[in-house]
């Protein structure tokens, strides 16, 4: 007999009025029985009272968000507010505040588009990655956080245990793929190798954001195999959207001001 589990529907993204605004919610396969299709859902859950709905899209928001951080600082920057609609973000030097207000109607992930976020060490890169990556959860998106040197790791340890392919498949369903510290440090043969799966696995299909301390100019010779850096350049730096920060690092303005 197949479970319910197994019956049930994937993903499926719905849009319930809550408190006159139309919100997504992610719906993961659901446990019962009776859940075996959206209607039947979406009619229990609009009985529900409005405080239970919103409880409900609060706590489902919040596992989604989990699930899409790798390491501590992604789950950290959500929870302490790394949002496109905060001040905070528009205030950041050298920020687009025209381009943010654009990403952060997540169309840019519905086309399957890139975001290259590039600038000195401390600006605010991963926090508007993060930020971004936030924003497409609240939309209904799924995303992942992988800092690129534990990345590169991940994919060495599956090559060694047989489940490369696995994890291949896994980051090629992720709707948006927060890749950060980019050109960090020298690549070696099989992380060229690497990236350019991963990202072949996702074009046209998936977006990525890319932080990197590197102009995108300078990322072909930072790959320096002429034919690879060819192939990954070509799948990050077309159709993508670019945010070049700079000014003091605001890990330095923190250390000043407490």
């Amino acid at each position: 007999m197949t479970s319910a589990r197994n019956t049930s529907f994937h993903r499926s993204t719905v849009y319930p009025t809550l408190l006159g605004a139309a919100v997504p919610l992610v719906v993961e396969p659901l446990i019962g029985a009776r859940y075996l299709s959206v209607s039947t859902w979406l009619q229990d859950f609009s009985a529900l009272p409005d405080d239970d709905r919103r409880a409900w899209q609060q706590e489902r928001l919040a596992e989604v968000l989990r699930h899409a951080r790798d390491s501590v600082p992604f789950y950290r920057r959500v929870f302490m507010g790394a949002d496109p609609s905060r001040t905070a973000l528009a205030d950041l030097p050298v920020v687009d505040k025209a381009l943010i207000r654009q990403l952060a109607t997540c169309g840019w992930v519905e086309e399957h588009q890139q975001v290259l976020i590039s600038g000195a060490t401390g600006v605010g890169k991963t926090f508007i990655a993060c930020a971004l990556g936030t924003q497409a959860c609240r939309k209904g998106f799924r995303a992942r956080y992988w800092r690129a040197s534990r990345l590169y790791h991940a994919c060495a340890l599956a090559r060694a245990d047989g489940t490369y392919i696995r994890l291949l498949a896994q980051l090629a369903r992720v709707d948006v793929l927060v890749l950060d510290d980019w050109a960090l440090a020298p690549l070696q043969e099989a992380e060229r190798r690497d990236v350019l799966e991963i990202l072949e696995d996702r074009s046209g299909t998936r977006s990525t954001i890319v932080t990197s301390q590197l102009p995108p100019g300078q990322w072909h010779d930072y790959v320096e195999h002429p034919t690879l850096a060819d192939a990954i350049c070509d799948r990050l730096l077309h159709n993508a959207h670019r945010l070049v920060l700079k000014g003091p690092s605001r890990r330095k303005e923190g250390k000043l001001d407490s």
